[in-house]
């Protein structure tokens, strides 16, 4: 049975490198016969702050285009997500989606008495593609990959999705011509794999 891979770009410029590895994997992924729909963030319609917290999440209004990606994630059986990294972290833009998206009662819930919520999206996977201007071994490090162990273990791991992967494509600033096709390559490379 042929995979539903939702391809997700959390650039806010179309024409960037993590456009580039998100087609290159898209194209890996048609040639392995899945399914593929994509999500452009800085198209849609939403507010990103979640300007209420979780606690009057009724009074939020949920626009369509997040309904929409709700439902392409409950559609995906693999998830792929390309995006810059500014200040330590993803851009605004990207975060405000996962904030406003990945809710209670649709991501995970909790239950009383329980320490722990109930994973709403497991068996699902996810990689990350995620390009930096810092090289690639000070990122590991220097900052210990910090910012992987938060989105594995307190984004989306805390929702269920298994296994988490992530490519770092680094240093951007100083790369090549030649460096840049390299990784695109292999991000088809991962797409004809479906991982």
């Amino acid at each position: 049975m042929a995979k539903n891979i939702l391809h997700i770009l959390g650039h806010p410029v179309q024409n960037s490198l993590c456009k580039a590895l998100l087609d290159a994997y898209q194209t890996g992924a048609k040639n392995s016969d899945a399914n593929c729909k994509t999500i452009i963030i800085s198209e849609l319609n939403f507010n990103p702050n979640l300007s209420t917290g979780y606690k009057n999440r009724e009074a939020v209004l949920l626009e369509d285009d997040v309904l929409q990606s709700q439902k392409l994630i409950q559609w995906a059986d693999h998830i792929v997500m390309a995006y810059p990294t500014w200040w330590g972290s993803m851009p605004a833009l990207t975060k405000g989606f996962i904030d406003r998206v990945f809710l209670p009662g649709f991501a995970f819930k909790h239950h009383k008495g329980k320490n722990f919520p109930e994973k709403l999206l497991k068996g699902k996977s996810i990689r990350l593609l995620v390009t930096m201007d810092a090289p690639k071994w000070w990122f590991y490090l220097v900052y210990r990959a910090a910012q992987y162990r938060m989105l594995r273990d307190l984004i989306f791991g805390y929702v269920g999705f298994d296994p988490v992967r992530f490519s770092t494509f680094g240093a951007v600033r100083t790369s090549t011509e030649k460096q840049r096709m390299k990784w695109i390559s292999k991000t088809e490379q991962l797409g004809k794999q479906l991982k």
